[in-house]
Protein backbone atom coordinates (compact mmCIF):
# COMPACT_ATOMS: atom_id res chain seq x y z
CA UNK A 1 0.00 0.00 0.00
CA UNK A 2 1.21 3.66 -0.72
CA UNK A 3 1.33 5.79 2.38
CA UNK A 4 0.48 9.64 0.82
CA UNK A 5 -1.04 11.09 3.12
CA UNK A 6 -1.68 12.17 6.96
CA UNK A 7 -4.41 13.51 8.78
CA UNK A 8 -4.64 16.46 11.24
CA UNK A 9 -6.57 18.63 13.11
CA UNK A 10 -6.94 22.10 12.11
CA UNK A 11 -5.97 24.58 14.68
CA UNK A 12 -8.39 25.40 17.66
CA UNK A 13 -8.70 28.94 16.47
CA UNK A 14 -10.25 28.00 13.04
CA UNK A 15 -12.33 25.17 14.88
CA UNK A 16 -13.78 27.30 17.06
CA UNK A 17 -14.40 30.47 14.71
CA UNK A 18 -16.03 27.77 12.22
CA UNK A 19 -18.45 26.46 14.71
CA UNK A 20 -19.13 30.13 16.12
CA UNK A 21 -20.00 31.03 11.97
CA UNK A 22 -23.05 28.07 12.46
CA UNK A 23 -23.68 26.72 16.14
CA UNK A 24 -23.92 30.18 17.76
CA UNK A 25 -25.88 28.57 20.35
CA UNK A 26 -22.76 27.05 21.64
CA UNK A 27 -20.70 28.65 23.86
CA UNK A 28 -16.82 28.96 23.25
CA UNK A 29 -16.21 26.39 25.91
CA UNK A 30 -18.64 23.87 24.39
CA UNK A 31 -16.83 24.37 21.12
CA UNK A 32 -13.50 23.92 22.79
CA UNK A 33 -14.67 20.45 24.50
CA UNK A 34 -16.01 19.45 21.13
CA UNK A 35 -12.64 20.11 19.37
CA UNK A 36 -10.71 18.57 22.28
CA UNK A 37 -12.64 15.46 21.43
CA UNK A 38 -12.03 15.32 17.57
CA UNK A 39 -11.12 11.98 16.46
CA UNK A 40 -9.06 11.77 13.34
CA UNK A 41 -10.45 9.66 10.25
CA UNK A 42 -9.79 5.84 10.10
CA UNK A 43 -9.96 2.60 8.81
CA UNK A 44 -12.59 0.49 10.00
CA UNK A 45 -10.72 -2.64 8.50
CA UNK A 46 -7.80 -3.54 6.82
CA UNK A 47 -10.03 -4.42 3.79
CA UNK A 48 -11.49 -0.81 4.33
CA UNK A 49 -10.97 1.63 1.38
CA UNK A 50 -12.85 4.67 2.78
CA UNK A 51 -11.44 6.89 5.99
CA UNK A 52 -14.58 7.40 8.44
CA UNK A 53 -14.60 10.72 9.62
CA UNK A 54 -16.36 10.54 12.69
CA UNK A 55 -19.44 13.86 14.01
CA UNK A 56 -17.69 16.06 15.83
CA UNK A 57 -21.16 16.35 17.93
CA UNK A 58 -24.71 14.87 17.65
CA UNK A 59 -27.39 15.91 15.00
CA UNK A 60 -30.29 14.85 13.99
CA UNK A 61 -31.88 16.02 10.42
CA UNK A 62 -35.75 15.36 9.63
CA UNK A 63 -36.33 14.51 5.76
CA UNK A 64 -35.31 17.44 3.76
CA UNK A 65 -32.78 19.01 6.01
CA UNK A 66 -29.63 20.14 5.95
CA UNK A 67 -26.40 20.90 8.05
CA UNK A 68 -22.80 21.75 7.77
CA UNK A 69 -20.42 20.26 9.62
CA UNK A 70 -16.80 21.82 10.29
CA UNK A 71 -15.12 18.19 10.95
CA UNK A 72 -11.82 20.17 12.46
CA UNK A 73 -10.06 17.95 10.00
CA UNK A 74 -7.17 18.67 7.46
CA UNK A 75 -5.00 16.31 5.24
CA UNK A 76 -1.82 16.59 3.65
CA UNK A 77 -0.98 14.18 0.46
CA UNK A 78 1.36 13.46 -2.17
CA UNK A 79 0.61 16.14 -5.01
CA UNK A 80 -0.72 13.54 -7.39
CA UNK A 81 -4.03 12.79 -5.06
CA UNK A 82 -6.94 13.22 -4.22
CA UNK A 83 -9.24 12.75 -1.48
CA UNK A 84 -12.87 12.08 -2.45
CA UNK A 85 -15.56 12.39 0.31
CA UNK A 86 -19.09 10.47 0.33
CA UNK A 87 -21.81 9.49 2.98
CA UNK A 88 -21.01 6.37 4.57
CA UNK A 89 -23.13 3.35 2.54
CA UNK A 90 -25.41 2.32 5.72
CA UNK A 91 -26.54 6.10 6.29
CA UNK A 92 -26.83 6.64 2.34
CA UNK A 93 -28.89 3.37 1.96
CA UNK A 94 -30.99 3.81 5.04
CA UNK A 95 -31.67 7.53 5.35
CA UNK A 96 -30.50 8.61 1.54
CA UNK A 97 -27.59 11.11 3.44
CA UNK A 98 -26.53 12.85 0.55
CA UNK A 99 -23.07 15.38 0.78
CA UNK A 100 -24.67 18.62 -1.10
CA UNK A 101 -21.89 18.63 -3.70
CA UNK A 102 -22.56 14.96 -4.49
CA UNK A 103 -19.07 14.02 -4.11
CA UNK A 104 -16.48 16.09 -1.86
CA UNK A 105 -13.10 16.32 -3.74
CA UNK A 106 -9.95 17.68 -1.34
CA UNK A 107 -7.39 18.53 -3.63
CA UNK A 108 -3.48 18.20 -2.60
CA UNK A 109 -2.87 21.89 -2.41
CA UNK A 110 -6.29 22.65 -0.52
CA UNK A 111 -4.21 22.08 2.76
CA UNK A 112 -2.25 25.32 2.42
CA UNK A 113 -5.33 27.05 2.17
CA UNK A 114 -5.78 30.27 4.11
CA UNK A 115 -8.63 28.18 5.82
CA UNK A 116 -5.87 25.47 6.92
CA UNK A 117 -7.86 22.96 4.46
CA UNK A 118 -10.29 22.86 6.92
CA UNK A 119 -12.44 19.82 5.71
CA UNK A 120 -16.50 20.91 5.73
CA UNK A 121 -19.72 18.54 5.00
CA UNK A 122 -22.77 20.00 4.08
CA UNK A 123 -24.84 16.77 4.49
CA UNK A 124 -28.98 16.23 3.73
CA UNK A 125 -30.90 13.75 4.71
CA UNK A 126 -32.93 13.03 1.76
CA UNK A 127 -35.32 10.38 3.20
CA UNK A 128 -38.79 10.45 0.94
CA UNK A 129 -39.65 7.84 3.61
CA UNK A 130 -40.04 9.95 6.21
CA UNK A 131 -37.31 8.61 8.46
CA UNK A 132 -35.31 11.07 10.73
CA UNK A 133 -31.75 10.66 10.61
CA UNK A 134 -29.77 10.79 14.24
CA UNK A 135 -26.17 10.58 14.44
CA UNK A 136 -24.22 10.62 17.63
CA UNK A 137 -20.93 12.44 18.28
CA UNK A 138 -18.29 10.45 17.52
CA UNK A 139 -20.16 8.52 14.43
CA UNK A 140 -18.76 7.97 11.26
CA UNK A 141 -20.95 9.72 8.83
CA UNK A 142 -18.52 10.11 5.53
CA UNK A 143 -16.03 8.47 4.27
CA UNK A 144 -12.95 9.40 2.25
CA UNK A 145 -10.78 7.23 -0.34
CA UNK A 146 -7.71 8.12 -1.70
CA UNK A 147 -7.40 8.38 -5.40
CA UNK A 148 -4.29 8.96 -7.35
CA UNK A 149 -5.20 10.99 -10.57
CA UNK A 150 -3.19 11.72 -13.89
CA UNK A 151 -2.97 15.33 -15.92
CA UNK A 152 -2.85 15.61 -19.83
CA UNK A 153 0.41 16.10 -21.67
CA UNK A 154 -0.29 19.72 -22.68
CA UNK A 155 -1.35 20.82 -18.99
CA UNK A 156 0.05 24.02 -18.32
CA UNK A 157 -2.14 24.65 -14.77
CA UNK A 158 0.13 27.09 -12.69
CA UNK A 159 -1.80 28.66 -10.33
CA UNK A 160 -2.11 28.61 -6.33
CA UNK A 161 -4.95 28.27 -4.57
CA UNK A 162 -5.18 30.56 -1.29
CA UNK A 163 -8.98 29.85 -0.64
CA UNK A 164 -11.30 27.35 0.59
CA UNK A 165 -14.18 25.49 -1.38
CA UNK A 166 -14.92 26.67 -4.73
CA UNK A 167 -11.74 28.80 -4.61
CA UNK A 168 -10.36 28.50 -7.59
CA UNK A 169 -12.77 29.52 -9.90
CA UNK A 170 -12.41 33.24 -8.50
Amino acid sequence: MNRIAQFSKVSKDNFLAAMADDFKELSMAEAAAIYDNLSLPKRATKGSAGYDFYAPFSFTLNPGQTIKIPTGIRVQMEEDWVLQLFPRSGLGFKFRLQLNNTVGIIDSDYFYSDNEGHIFAKITNDSNEGKVLTVEAGTGFMQGIFLQYGITVDDDASGIRNGGFGSTTK
